[in-house]
Order: structure tokens, then C-alpha cells, then sequence
């Protein structure tokens, strides 16, 4: 193998995508795929690369620094990119520690054992870590984020995110650490867990449950198809500037009230329901503590440098995702278990 490349949070939603795209486009390397498999993490995602000569999956914890030493003496990775993450803001609110804990010293433990391992050479080797454009904060009605605009994280997710990508460009100014960084906008598409507004709603809309809306819908999302991320991210990992940030957007910026309104839509059609009957579903919840009203993503850097651009179209996007979501049911069904149904009554139901 040419390289071995350590991939953190690969059962999850972005995660498994970026390792399926490496596994087929890449069998000249070992892909490592780590993960804890809590709520998030679904080995399943992963069924049709499971067997594949150059994909290895090892379970465990981040924040296990004795184990993640090692794990780089076992493997002597070449690259890391570094996905696992608590990632979604209402747990954060109700359980900041966890995200304080992963988030932060789970970077850290990374970066010290992969500072250790390539300690005598870092020549080729490279630390990715993957971030989100919550680190930012919130925009006003115009102007977009680009990789200088100053960090106004406002939840524990997004401060716990601003913490790790500050400690990863501490890690190349103070160790020469050979680091790349990107910021995404909100990823959409199969396999995501469904506590997120996407999945969440198309389920609910299929089993004409009520579909949650926060305060009046009118926060302001930059939609981008994980798949496009996914591409963004071998893009940048084989050609990003060490020391670099770039920003990853999919140039859909959607009020999430608009969103839902083309989602009833597209699943009317799909299920052959009267047009317009499921937005009858939608029900305005009391607004989440500290909402950002707006995201917006400035892509032009990684396009300029590195050629990427998103490649669909937010409709199109929707819809496929809408079919994938349709067509495996049984993942749904295995997801939306006992536990997921406590946490959803706790976030949506009680409010």
C-alpha cells in the first residue's frame, strides 16, 4: 500500500461517504476507518465497502489516548482526517460536556499521537480537520463567510468546533504540524441520522407525524450535498496548502421554512398525495436558545485553487436524497429505535 490513511468518524453521515470514496478511488491505500459507534455511527452505511481488500474498521475512542497511541504504532499512518464529532447543536445545549470532551480533547489526543508518530519526519504526512461554518456565527441578510471572518461561535457545538480548529493551527504555528482545515456548510443526503431537519422531516412526512419547525422557519441554511463534500475533501487532502483553511458551501441558501415547504412537496408527489395535504404537518416549535439566523458560505478559494464547485442542483439534491431515503426504509426503521424516540419526545414533543 502506498499509504495508510487513519479516517475518525467514518460510520457516521459525512464520514462514510468520504470513506467509501476513498476506498474505490484510492485502492492503493489502506483506509483506517476508526469510530466509537454511538448514536450516530452505523456500520451499515458502510455495507458495500466492507469487504474491500484496502478498508480496515477498528472501534474505539478518540478521547482514549493510550489506545490511539496505539493505533498509530500499529499502523504508522501517513494522513488523518479527522471527521468524529459530536455534531448537533440541541444536544450540545442539553449536554455540553460531551461535545467539550470529544470535540476538544478528543482533536488534541489526535494531534499529540500523530505529532509523536511523525515526530522524525513529517514529510507527506498531513492532518486534516474537518469543521463547520457554525464557528463563525451568525450573518446579517448579506454577506457571506469566507476563511478570514473572525470566529462568533454561539453554542457549545460550535464554540467546542472553534476550540478544535484553534488548537489544530496552534499544533502547525507552535509544532510545525503539517494541518489543513475545512468549514462546511450544513451537509445533506443518505445515511444521516435522522435528529437532523432533513431525514427528520422526511419521516415524519412519510408517517404523517408533526414535522418540527423552530421559531417562524426564517433561519437561513447553505445547503451542500454530502457527496460534493465528500469530493471536496480528497480534493484538499491531496492538494490542499498545508497551513491552509478552505470553505466548503453549496451555494443553496434556503430559509428552513421553504426548505420544508419543497420537501412537502417532493414527498406529495413520491406518495401520491393531494398536492399541498402534508404541509399540514408542519408545526412551529418555541425557537432554539441562541439561533443563528443565518449561514452563508464564500466558496471561491477551494474553486479557484482546487477546481471544486458543487455539482447539484439543491432540487435535484433533494430529491434524490427524498428517493434513497423512500427506497431503504429498513434503515430508517432501525434507526428511529426506542432511544432515538426518548431523545425526539425530549428535543420536540415537550416544547
Amino acid at each position: 500500500m502506498e499509504k495508510t490513511i487513519l479516517i475518525t468518524g467514518g460510520a457516521g453521515f459525512i464520514g462514510s461517504h468520504v470513506i467509501r470514496r476513498f476506498v474505490k478511488n484510492h485502492p492503493n491505500y489502506r483506509i483506517v476507518n476508526l469510530d466509537k459507534l454511538t448514536y450516530a455511527g452505523n456500520l451499515e452505511n458502510l455495507k458495500d465497502v466492507e469487504k474491500a481488500e484496502n478498508y480496515i474498521f477498528e472501534k474505539g475512542d478518540i478521547c482514549d489516548s493510550s489506545f490511539i497511541t496505539a493505533m498509530f504504532k500499529k499502523y504508522n499512518f501517513d494522513g488523518v482526517i479527522h471527521l468524529a464529532a459530536e455534531s448537533h447543536v440541541d444536544r450540545s445545549i442539553s449536554d455540553p460536556m460531551s461535545f467539550i470532551t470529544t470535540n476538544i480533547v478528543g482533536t488534541v489526543v489526535l494531534l499529540n499521537a500523530a505529532r509523536e508518530c511523525w515526530r522524525q519526519n513529517n514529510e507527506g504526512k498531513l492532518f486534516y480537520h474537518v469543521s463547520t461554518d457554525e464557528v463563525y456565527g451568525s450573518l446579517g441578510a448579506t454577506g457571506k463567510f469566507v476563511e478570514t471572518t473572525s470566529y462568533d461561535p454561539h453554542s457549545p457545538y460550535s464554540a467546542s468546533k472553534a476550540s478544535s480548529d484553534h488548537l489544530v493551527r496552534a499544533y502547525h504555528d507552535t509544532y510545525g504540524m503539517p494541518v489543513v482545515i475545512s468549514n462546511c456548510s450544513n451537509n445533506y443526503g443518505a445515511n444521516q441520522f435522522p435528529e437532523k431537519l432533513i431525514p427528520l422531516a422526511i419521516n415524519n412526512i412519510k408517517q404523517g407525524h408533526p414535522v418540527p419547525v423552530y421559531g417562524k422557519g426564517e433561519n437561513v441554511r447553505d445547503w451542500l450535498f454530502v457527496e460534493d463534500h465528500a469530493l471536496a475533501i480528497e480534493l484538499i487532502f491531496h492538494k490542499g496548502v498545508v497551513g491552509q483553511t478552505y470553505n466548503i458551501g453549496g451555494e443553496n441558501e434556503w430559509k428552513n421554512i421553504d426548505l420544508i415547504y419543497l420537501l412537502c412537496s417532493i414527498m406529495d408527489k413520491k406518495l401520491n398525495r393531494p398536492a399541498k395535504s402534508s404541509e399540514k404537518l408542519i408545526t412551529f416549535v418555541k425557537d432554539r436558545a441562541g439561533h443563528d439566523l443565518r449561514y452563508a458560505i464564500d466558496s471561491s478559494k477551494i474553486t479557484r485553487e482546487l477546481g471544486w464547485s458543487p455539482s447539484v442542483d439543491f432540487e435535484q439534491g433533494l430529491e434524490k436524497t427524498v428517493d434513497w431515503y423512500l427506497a431503504n426504509e429498513e434503515w430508517m426503521n432501525a434507526i428511529v429505535s426506542g432511544v432515538y424516540q426518548e431523545y425526539y419526545k425530549t428535543q420536540y414533543q415537550h416544547r
